[in-house]
């Protein structure tokens, strides 16, 4: 089943959609409520023998508490509420009714005392600006519990977090977050707000959510099935022959770190062409790998052309005249499959047009982050980040090629797929050559024969995934470098999925703290 990534207004529409073709909308929000308690028994099972606390506002969000509330009483968990807002839609009611009549709930909630966990049900998907009165006062109390060492537990969204945008003011902070049917981009704009994201199947489906203004997340099982398979009895020249253009003096670096990504994720041969002085420099660094100088003079032939799978341009690549000059020759004597990164796409700033007319001639992708996307098409990068969901696939259909915009979340866009959204990743991925391993691991599937989006979303999943393995929550970052995330590689490729829990259709750690 596809996890959708939504707008509050999309997943609105997709629980219209479900009720349209006859299923009544209050067996949504009681398969919400009971997926959730479910979730409350197999996360925090310590802290809920010791009592829940239940906060309800007036939507459907409230009612979704409600039968929380209901059904880890009937489990025999000592449950109290608070109803910081009276219901007022009719299923919430309806829920507040049945729990009322359900035995083993308390009147009052006590977070500050008997109960490990406090759940967050005051406001949902459909909430917007900065919470006032009754609200306020809840989300203070709420906050409070959690300094004083309960376990918060949001239904769909923490309050106060927007359904599509960043927070721009205090909002609750989870330990767990329960997202029902389908992940909003405000989880993903908002990860260190939301703890752990489970997100639960109500009984939606890809009919409901499908459109194609819509993205998909990036989950293991599509990773492991559109990975291409290695031969058993293959030989190195099976696994892909992948050229990396770049490395000017002094950045070599750049170079073998995308080199050894690449060997860790399955190449067969690597050829590094770079600045004449870095060429003993990266036979050190990579012994693995062969090295051969830039060509030299304008009109010396690069001795790759006909050898290699697929190139990657543009680690440690430099940004003067000579540079850009070497790019353009390097795409115009190849229709290779290609991935442009970093210095490769800077050279390319200001002259989109060239960029895509290279584009149009062979497989491709592009991997900004959002300065360099900023500079390709005459945005700010606060702007690109603000707008990503339309910018990314904007610039896709204007480039005729995969755009993977990098960022947390990752985007990847193309004119021939769904848009894909990969939410894995913390930040052990923030420090310099941690791009040029992601290009490593991407080119290293072109070669292989993936198709660029295909490559692009495996290539963003086990990146993000290696710096996870690395650095789980809730331990801090320090001490972590990219050289590990590298090494990490074979542990994520053979990694092998967990079955989810029963109702769980994703899963998304919490991030480490610092």
């Amino acid at each position: 089943m596809a996890v959708w990534v939504l707008t509050g207004r999309q997943a609105s529409a997709g629980d219209q959609s479900a009720i349209r073709r006859g299923v009544p909308s209050f067996d949504l929000m009681r398969a919400a409520g009971e997926r959730a308690a479910d979730v409350i028994l197999r996360r925090h099972p310590g802290e809920a023998a010791h009592g829940v606390a239940v906060f309800t506002g007036s939507g459907n969000n409230g009612g979704d508490g409600y039968i929380v509330a209901r059904a880890l009483a009937q489990k025999g968990i000592p449950v109290s509420h608070t109803s910081v807002l009276e219901p007022r839609t009719e299923d919430a009611r309806r829920a507040r009714q049945q729990f009322l009549e359900s035995a083993g709930a308390s009147a009052q909630a006590d977070p500050g005392g008997r109960s490990g966990v406090v759940v967050d049900a005051v406001l949902g998907t459909g909430s917007s600006g900065t919470p006032r009165d009754e609200v306020r006062t809840a989300l203070d109390t709420l906050r409070n519990a959690r300094l004083n060492g309960h376990r918060v537990v949001a239904l769909d969204l923490p309050s106060g977090v927007p359904s599509d945008d960043e927070a721009q003011w205090e909002t609750v902070r989870a330990d767990t977050t329960v997202a029902f049917g389908s992940i909003k981009r405000g989880h993903l704009l908002n990860r260190s707000r939301c703890g752990e994201i489970q997100v639960v199947d109500i009984g939606l489906v890809d009919a409901d959510m499908a459109g194609d203004d819509r993205a998909q997340l990036i989950d293991s099982p599509w990773i492991r099935a559109h990975t291409p398979r290695i031969p058993a009895q293959g030989h190195k020249g099976m696994r892909g022959k992948l050229v990396i253009l770049g490395g000017d003096v002094g950045m070599a670096g750049a170079v073998a770190l995308a080199a050894r990504a690449a060997l860790r994720s399955g190449i067969g041969l690597v050829h590094c062409c770079v600045h004449p002085q870095s060429v003993a420099v990266v036979q050190t660094l990579v012994p693995a790998a062969t090295a051969s100088a830039w060509p030299v003079a304008p009109d010396d032939p690069f001795s790759w052309s006909s050898w290699a799978d697929a190139i990657l341009v543009g680690p440690g690549l430099g940004r003067a005249r000579a540079q850009r000059a070497l790019v353009g020759r390097a795409l115009q004597e190849s229709n290779l499959p290609v991935v442009i990164d970093a210095d490769g796409l800077t050279n390319f700033a200001g002259d989109v047009q060239r960029l895509a007319a290279h584009l149009k001639l062979r497989p491709g992708v592009i991997t900004p982050h959002a300065g360099e996307a900023a500079a390709l098409v005459g945005l700010s990068a606060a702007t690109v980040m603000a707008e990503r969901f339309s910018v990314a696939p904007a610039m896709a259909a204007s480039l005729g090629t995969c755009v993977l915009l990098k960022g947390a979340p990752t985007l990847v866009a193309a004119p021939d797929a769904p848009m894909r959204v990969s939410a894995r990743g913390n930040a052990a991925l923030a420090t310099g050559g941690t791009g040029d391993v992601l290009g490593g691991i991407i080119a290293t599937l072109l070669a292989q024969g993936a198709a660029p989006a295909h490559a692009a979303a495996i290539g963003a999943f086990v990146h993000g995934r290696a710096a996870e393995v690395l650095v789980p929550a809730p331990r801090g970052v320090r001490g972590v470098s990219v050289d590990d995330v590298v090494d990490a590689l074979p542990l994520v490729w053979q990694e092998r999925d967990e079955p989810d829990a029963p109702g769980v259709i994703a899963r998304l750690p919490g991030l480490p703290d610092e």
